[in-house]
């Protein structure tokens, strides 16, 4: 890992660059999605099977062959060790409780003239969730993407989830069934997500689309947005660690490791205010990395992007934080809630020595699907709220349309908007 100082001269512009990150807007995929995009558009199905026959090396003839119904997530299901259908349960059980604290309501008021205003809340129609089935399998994203749309109200949820050679993967599945998921795909890649987003012969047209996924994916998302909403663009993960030697330095190498698997560009870095600490924590990752059945990933992602940064004292990491605006952040300190205050970016908080990033992933109750690549400085977790949308409500009383008339004609009458004016103006009395 890079070791950085910030009392260097050169410290901001090394962690700048330690934080760029511009794969997803790459112009050879920007092309290759782009006509990938296009042609789903063009002949649906039939380019969908092909694309997915390529990629993934399936052998579907018919778009049936990547079909998934209700019956085939339930088997999916029964075929798993209680074990683990009871973690399922569990974790979407978590999931769902957290969100339904989420939800927002419609309201109304009445102002002194007799107008009612308010809001109307309401859920998407159907939603498009994608599961990343690259070097892992994800059931927590599947409860993480679909339980918040349930939550909402969402009554169509299908999902888009890639197997690789046509390897289907029971606990995802599994984890469909659990999360009430309406109907499964299994194609991915840009394919995937301009499927869902124009809709083809097979595959309904959805409202949303959300779940993280490769550079592909990414840029086909950005690609699509408008026609469709979207969650985010997500980049590589990520977990900045402030530590201020009181935990272990295992732990805290173990929660290093714990993003760093994900894939070899996810990022990993660690703020410490003592050399010695730092150095401890060094030891025992190098100790560590010997049990790691994904060490290769682990190495290549902390090599590429990882570092270790000295800190003069906690303040100054939480400043410093700030401007990472990590994905997940670890305040591994004494007092974790009182310096989660000094905190306005970041996706997750994860508060004190015992609240390991892992349990946000999968089961403590908040979404795992967060900003990365710094967008945390202006966007927030996937929540029940993604699911909702807004309508305002306005009816003016005949008492109210006597005093807003005359100013909208004002204002009207001087954007030269004349039949905005007259439109107000004919309900005056006088």
């Amino acid at each position: 890992m890079k070791k950085l100082d910030t009392q260097s001269p050169d410290f901001k512009a090394e962690l700048k660059a330690l934080l760029a990150f511009e794969t997803a807007q790459n112009p050879e995929i920007d092309r290759i999605v782009a006509n990938i995009c296009a042609d789903v558009q063009k002949r649906g199905d039939a380019a969908l099977i092909e694309y997915t026959n390529r990629f993934d090396g399936t052998s579907a003839q018919t778009i049936d062959d990547l079909i998934l119904t209700q019956d085939d997530l339930q088997s999916a299901f029964e075929r798993l060790p209680e074990n683990i259908q009871t973690a399922l349960k569990t974790a979407a059980r978590r999931v769902e409780n957290y969100h339904k604290h989420q939800k927002m309501e419609s309201w109304t008021y009445e102002d002194e003239d007799g107008t009612l205003l308010g809001q109307q809340i309401t859920p998407l129609d159907r939603v498009g969730i994608y599961v990343p089935g690259g070097k892992a399998a994800y059931p927590s994203s599947v409860i993480m993407n679909a339980m918040p749309a349930h939550v909402a109200g969402v009554k169509e949820i299908i999902m888009v989830v890639p197997t690789q050679k046509g390897e289907r993967n029971d606990i995802v599945l599994a984890a469909a069934f659990v999360a009430g998921v309406t109907k499964v795909f299994t194609v991915g890649g840009a394919q995937a997500v301009a499927a869902l987003a124009y809709g083809t012969e097979s595959v309904p047209q959805v409202d949303k689309i959300t779940g993280p996924g490769n550079a592909f994916v990414a840029a086909a998302k950005r690609r699509v947005f408008g026609v469709v909403g979207i969650d985010m663009v997500a980049g590589p993960s990520e977990i900045l660690v402030i530590a201020d030697g009181t935990t272990p330095a295992d732990w805290v190498a173990m929660d290093l490791f714990s993003q760093a698997e994900h894939d070899e560009i996810a990022q990993a870095i660690l703020i410490g205010t003592s050399q010695a600490y730092l150095d401890e924590v060094q030891t025992a990752m190098n100790r560590l990395i010997e049990t790691m059945p994904r060490r290769a990933i682990i190495e290549a992602s902390l090599g590429n992007r990882g570092a270790m940064i000295l800190a003069k004292d906690l303040d100054e990491a939480c400043e410093i934080a700030n401007y990472i605006s990590p994905e997940h952040l670890e305040l591994s300190v004494e007092n974790p809630q009182e310096w989660a205050k000094k905190i306005r970016h970041a996706g997750a908080i994860f508060m004190g020595r015992y609240t390991s990033e892992s349990l946000g992933d999968y089961c403590a109750g908040p979404n795992h699907v967060l900003p990365t690549s710094r967008t945390a400085r202006f966007s927030s977790p996937l929540g029940t709220y993604d699911f909702q949308k807004r309508s305002s409500l306005i009816q003016v009383s005949e008492q109210g349309a006597q005093k807003l008339g005359k100013t909208a004609s004002v204002l009207a009458h001087g954007e030269s908007l004349t039949a905005h004016a007259r439109a107000a103006e004919f309900r005056l009395k006088d």
